[in-house]
């Protein structure tokens, strides 16, 4: 049965185990049809693309057929129909950017397109200097740079099509303004406008370049590295790398001598088991000690607050080095109970691989705490205390009131940062790296030279691929499937936080 078809009662007359169970059933079950769901949107989304192509390409067809002579001239020189009819900023604009395309195409371009296919065939070689007789390096192809200059060319290429498009557009409306007897906006009007109603489009242009040029145009070249055979050995300017496909993607699932799917599952694992506990011990507990020091009665509630804030004002990575030391098999923690003959050998906090993963944990909440209480103190003071009366009225007790009001609503207002807080434990390089750097060390894991320990989580483990053995091309596979991870996690959460489906609760 459904839960939206269980009334009210007997829905809260189901205990509190026999709800949680039916709410795990109730999502498997749903498992299938949320996967239909998610085919037929795909489906209807390709529908609707290719519909508005469709659309697009007739209305081109339509502009050319029917419009005026400079409409057609305007097809093969940008800016034109909008130059003849006195719209001469407009007109200049294309103009100069079909020229910059153009040049850049004939100069540039064409070189780095031409290459992008194979990623540069002529080798880097040494020869003999015939005058000198030393020997000298005749360079070749770069595979990087025809890579990233190769990848320009193309977001260039579609940034023009977009460009040519609103330029048939343009002459499109200027065509119909004119058929019904209208008058064009003059290039007065144009300039006003870029200040007054596009505003928002010239203020946005210079940060949609800037996102598109520094995080898409990485993102989509880490991308590709992983379908390449890029790494120290192939490092494209001495010796050529080339597009490989799946096979990094094959290498990585396929249990085989060297380790890597292991070690993938294993650090995969630990790295989910890591940022739950990271994300919720740091929240509870938080928000535990903001409601102990909001509680009527404690005194110096300043001088608590502003101690656990000075934990914040020291940078993070003095603190952790500093612990990393501290719990070393020759720190101060072993020599101490040493003294003090508590115990007979140092404890190896560090070399142990489940004590290793426990005090990682335990430290981050000390490390995080301070930042979960300042939070949550505001979201506290902000929960209506007439809630609380009407509970103690109705003789519920702490942890009643604390289940049913303030979790609840510390849950509704807090679910986005819940969620943020878990994709930044799975990338959160700085404790593990700190801390332990990925120790224990387990010798199975090795891959291409690149270690990876009991504590190592996928961001510190893509790190090593990089930094040590230079294999980019697994660690861009390792950041897709880190991205993978975080958006399945993302959307998972989004479609069943109280934050999207309960707002008026909480209003």
């Amino acid at each position: 049965m459904d839960k939206e078809q269980l009334s009210a009662a007997e829905y809260l007359r189901l205990r509190r185990w026999e709800r949680l169970v039916y709410r795990i059933s109730k999502f498997f079950t749903s498992i299938p049809g949320r996967t239909k769901s998610f085919f037929l949107k795909l489906k209807n989304a390709l529908g609707s693309f290719f519909r508005a192509l469709w659309a697009n390409l007739v209305e081109i067809w339509t502009t050319f057929r029917e419009g005026s002579w400079q409409t057609r001239v305007s097809f093969l020189v940008m800016g034109f129909g909008s130059l003849a009819h006195g719209q001469i900023v407009r007109g200049l604009a294309f103009l100069l950017l079909e020229s910059a395309f153009i040049f850049y195409m004939i100069f540039c371009g064409a070189y780095w397109l031409g290459k992008f296919g194979t990623l540069g065939t002529v080798e880097t070689i040494q020869v003999r200097d015939p005058e000198t007789g030393i020997m000298v390096t005749q360079y070749g192809d770069n595979s990087f740079k025809i890579l990233l200059y190769g990848l320009i060319t193309l977001f260039f290429i579609v940034a023009f099509l977009y460009t040519w498009r609103l330029n048939v557009k343009q002459n499109h409306i200027i065509d119909g303004i004119l058929a019904s007897g209208k008058k064009l906006k003059s290039n007065k009007d144009d300039l006003h406008s870029l200040v007054d109603d596009s505003f928002h489009k010239s203020l946005l242009s210079l940060p949609v370049f800037g996102i598109v040029m520094f995080t898409v145009l990485p993102i989509i070249f880490m991308i590709l590295v992983a379908f390449t055979n890029y790494d120290a050995t192939n490092d494209g300017r001495f010796n050529l790398f080339r597009w490989v496909g799946l096979e990094n993607f094959g290498r990585l699932f396929s249990f085989g001598e060297s380790g890597i799917t292991v070690a993938f599952g294993e650090i995969l694992a630990w790295t989910l088991i890591w940022a739950f506990f990271a994300t919720f011990t740091n929240y509870f507990l938080g928000m535990f000690v903001a409601m102990m020091i909001n509680k009527k009665g404690i005194k110096i509630k300043k001088v608590w607050r502003t101690l656990l804030v000075l934990t914040i004002a020291v940078p993070q990575f003095i603190s952790l080095l500093y612990i990393s030391n501290l719990f070393a098999e020759n720190g101060i923690v072993n020599a101490t109970l040493m003294s003090w003959k508590w115990i007979k050998e140092p404890i190896k906090f560090w070399g142990d691989g489940m004590l290793a993963k426990v005090m990682v944990i335990v430290i981050n909440i000390w490390v995080g705490i301070p930042y979960l209480m300042l939070i949550t103190t505001g979201i506290l003071m902000n929960i209506p205390q007439d809630l609380y009366e009407s509970a103690r009225i109705d003789g519920a007790n702490v942890f009643q009131q604390y289940c049913k009001i303030t979790l609840p609503y510390m849950l509704f207002v807090t679910g986005p940062y819940l969620l943020n807080s878990f994709i930044s434990n799975i990338n959160n390089f700085n404790v593990i790296y700190l801390l332990t750097g990925g120790r224990p060390w387990e010798p199975a894991w090795m891959v291409n030279g690149t270690p990876a320990g009991k504590t190592s989580i996928l961001i510190t483990w893509l790190f090593g691929m990089t930094s040590d053995s230079g294999d980019y091309k697994t660690a861009s596979v390792i950041g897709i499937l880190i991205f993978a991870v975080c958006a399945i996690l993302s959307l998972i959460v989004f479609t069943v936080m109280p934050s999207n489906r309960r707002e008026d609760d909480y209003s």
